[in-house]
């Protein structure tokens, strides 16, 4: 099986680096956490531009998609960013919403026609919420359009949500949906969160990687200016063997992540095992990567003002999310 990516698919990769590194995408997070979500709806506007959004919408729904290797491409640059919002939220509700739709005999083809042209356009932030999977808390609900909450086979459009929860990072904003209408019942709901659990555990891994990968070059950088006894910190043997370790663990999740997107694609039975041999392996390696940049940062690492506090304070939620390590390892044994 072959794991490199196509020219196209660097370009891609390029292209969305750019984009991104030209927008204040840490302003964007600090608003979002201060609950101003505008300069972050925006950025998702520029990243719809690009063709981000519509890589999980199938074509009959104004998509190009669904491309799970293109979409984790995608994601690595946004984890890379510290892109704010419910970002694996709204691709996992749109590969629930296609999913619900390729099913026969569910009548409630009306969901994915109203919500999956706006995702794939940019114009629509949508948070899955499935309890036995991402756990009983909504990610960003008063940013989002819509918020869907799947409970075994009932799927229903929450009406409103309780009161948000402290997170160890403050831009992911947690509250529990409450109430609201029915849209489908029945088996199918079942399968079709079940695979939209898969998308969204494969669309935090890539996450995580790319913020493992911003984590190591930002301390890189850092102990190559920084200095002791006269010499720069980063000459130091220890200091060269915490970021060997760390850049190997996160080389060793790319592969990884490559096979668990060829395999989703292909709709392989072993795809669940390797989405979580990916998910487990990028979130620990982003999660190696956050505490390696605070022990080389030293104290400033803690200061709230550095940006470098929007990638450390993301390391651990994305390694939980949509999948513990303890979890993704069960599954992998279990496959």
């Amino acid at each position: 099986m072959r794991f490199l990516l196509d020219d196209g698919q660097r370009e891609f990769a390029r292209s969305l680096d750019g984009t991104l590194t030209a927008a204040d995408t840490p302003g964007a997070a600090r608003a979002w956490a201060a609950g101003d979500t505008a300069p972050g709806r925006a950025l998702w506007a520029r990243l719809a531009e690009v063709g981000v959004q519509a890589l999980a919408v199938p074509e009959r729904h104004e998509g190009l998609g669904p491309l799970p290797l293109e979409l984790a491409v995608a994601f690595v640059e946004l984890g890379r960013h510290a892109v704010p919002g419910p970002l694996v939220e709204t691709v996992a509700a749109a590969a629930f919403l296609d999913r619900l739709d390729r099913l026969d005999g569910l009548g409630h083809a009306g969901a994915a026609a109203e919500w999956l042209p706006r995702i794939a356009g940019g114009k629509a932030l949508l948070s899955l919420c499935v309890p036995a999977t991402s756990g009983p808390y909504a990610l960003d609900p008063d940013a989002a359009d819509a918020v869907l909450v799947v409970d075994g086979d009932t799927v229903r459009l929450a009406a409103t949500t309780g009161p948000l929860q402290p997170s160890a990072d403050p831009v992911r904003r947690l509250a529990r949906p409450l109430g609201g209408t029915v849209l489908a019942r029945g088996p199918a709901v079942a399968v079709a969160a079940s695979h939209a659990a898969e998308v969204a555990a494969l669309a935090t891994a890539a996450q995580s990687l790319g913020l493992g990968r911003a984590l190591l070059d930002r301390t890189v950088g850092y102990v190559g200016q920084r200095t002791q006894f006269g010499v720069a910190i980063g000459s130091f043997q220890a200091v060269k063997h915490r970021l060997a370790d760390t850049l190997i663990a996160l080389e060793f999740a790319q592969p990884l992540l490559h096979s668990a997107a060829l395999a989703l694609a292909a709709g392989a039975d072993h795809a669940s095992a390797e989405i979580a041999a990916a998910k487990v392996t990028a979130g620990e390696a982003a999660y190696t990567a956050a505490r390696t940049a605070l022990q080389l940062h030293g104290a400033v690492g803690y200061t709230e003002e550095l940006d470098l506090a929007l990638w450390i304070r993301k390391a651990r939620p994305l390694r939980d999310a949509w999948g513990t390590p303890a979890a993704c390892r069960a599954l992998v044994l279990a496959g």
